[in-house]
């Protein structure tokens, strides 16, 4: 029998994909503070501990006025939040 068909099969598996972490609208809608950043959006456990990149994606609706600070959102997501009158830097 040949050797690739010997070894066992391996899956394939992202080594970046645990640094990264997405967040929805609506996810945001239910922020306590005024003020969002990395740090306390880990601190609320909205993301994982080990998450390095945060992206705020356009799934459900902001309501509220919200910052972010430090943070990527998609495009759509970036005028729901400055329509709902938040900023992003």
């Amino acid at each position: 029998m040949p050797l690739q068909r010997r070894l066992p099969k391996r899956g394939f598996k992202s080594r970046s994909q645990c640094f990264r972490s997405e967040l929805t609208l609506a996810v945001l809608d239910t922020f306590p503070g005024a003020v969002a950043d990395m740090v306390t959006l880990k601190n609320l456990g909205l993301i994982s501990r080990n998450a390095k990149i945060v992206k705020i994606i356009a799934t459900g609706v902001l309501t509220k006025k919200l910052d972010l600070v430090g943070i990527t959102v998609s495009s759509s997501a970036r005028e729901a939040i400055l329509q709902a009158g938040g900023s992003i830097t």
